[in-house]
């Protein structure tokens, strides 16, 4: 690859087609090895896939999106009393709801009321790990990154025993494609005690793999609005 290409590739264009060998073998992942240009194919299928599922979100009716919504809140709530007995007493970190995100924000206010404390994440310094401040129904919010809402700086700081984390997709693995910022990866990675990290989203979203790369951390639970699939090790 000539410094030209090199170029190109980082700033989303290229001279030529990338080979895409992922696309001719829907198998291919080793997170293992790290091929630059296999890095580079693996970066742009990831841009199309979540332009394409970010689309296909918003075509839900209000109806169909709220009804998903509340069977993905019964599922959760389903993992929080089989696990953890309901989770009181416990920090589980969610989310606020955008782009067609399933809206979870009753379930919060329901696990408040039950004694569950709710963390929310924000970006705090930018390309850093995300951190937690804790919400409850009468914080009120400050729009953060993304103008987001967010708990206010002066509210606790927590570290989840739960972690929540959203999915544009995801596969049988439990990898998780997000918005391609890594914030949600870094954050894992750097979180202390290891919380168990549950990956929510859609069940249309579920993908043969995302190609997971050596910074991909997958999730403990895939939660959709179907099913609550367990990730082993071997699997």
């Amino acid at each position: 690859m000539t410094s030209d290409d090199t170029k190109k590739a980082k700033d989303g264009t290229f001279s030529s087609p990338p080979c895409l060998t992922q696309e001719i073998n829907p198998t291919y992942s080793d997170p293992l090895v790290v091929d630059p240009n296999k890095a580079i194919d693996v970066a742009r299928w990831r841009k199309a896939k979540r332009e394409q599922l970010r689309a296909a979100r918003k075509t839900l009716s209000v109806e169909e999106h709220a009804s998903v919504s509340a069977q993905l809140a019964g599922q959760l709530e389903s993992v929080l009393h089989s696990r953890f007995e309901g989770a009181k007493g416990q920090i589980l970190s969610m989310y606020w709801p955008i782009k067609g995100e399933p809206d979870l924000r009753p379930l919060m206010i329901k696990l408040h009321d039950a004694g569950v404390i709710i963390a929310l994440p924000l970006v705090e310094t930018k390309a850093a790990p995300l951190v937690f401040r804790l919400w409850t129904p009468e914080t009120k919010m400050v729009r953060g990154d993304w103008n987001i809402p967010v708990p206010p700086a002066d509210a606790e700081q927590l570290t989840p025993d739960i972690s929540l984390a959203p999915l544009v997709g995801w596969d049988n693995k439990g990898y998780r494609l997000g918005y391609g910022g890594g914030y949600f990866d870094r954050t894992l990675a750097a979180l202390a005690g290891s919380p168990l990290k549950i990956g929510v989203g859609y069940t249309s979203a579920k993908l043969a793999t995302i190609y997971p790369q050596p910074h991909d951390i997958a999730m403990d639970l895939i939660v959709t609005e179907d099913e609550i699939l367990a990730i082993t090790p071997s699997s």
